[in-house]
């Protein structure tokens, strides 16, 4: 999980990731909406492809991505289910400290 927060800090590899929510893109593509180097692109891309975020199919000289948008929905519900978000356990009904109290009727 902490590859992928790893990619997830930075604005860069989070705008890729929201690109590939459309469509696979070459690496050109994306580049084309960054005003950084292709080697900074590839770093970032490696980055991505590490914390298995994208996949990566190589046509050629063209590199085409692809979201894996299953290992970052498996990463942030695990992250939630830390803090105990999306589980019984978090409803005011079974916590009751955290559950509104009622006032006693006169």
């Amino acid at each position: 999980m902490s590859s992928v927060f790893k990619a997830l800090s930075d604005p860069t590899r989070r705008r890729v990731l929201e690109l590939l929510r459309g469509r696979p893109m070459t690496a050109g593509e994306l580049s084309e909406h960054f005003p950084v180097s292709k080697p900074t692109m590839s770093a970032h891309f490696n980055v991505l492809r590490e914390a298995d975020l994208v996949d990566a199919y190589k046509q050629g000289t063209t590199i085409t991505y692809r979201l894996k948008l299953s290992v970052l929905e498996d990463a942030l519900l695990g992250f939630a289910r830390t803090f105990g978000f999306g589980s019984l356990h978090n409803s005011a009904e079974a916590d009751p400290v955290s559950a509104p109290r009622k006032e006693p009727t006169r």
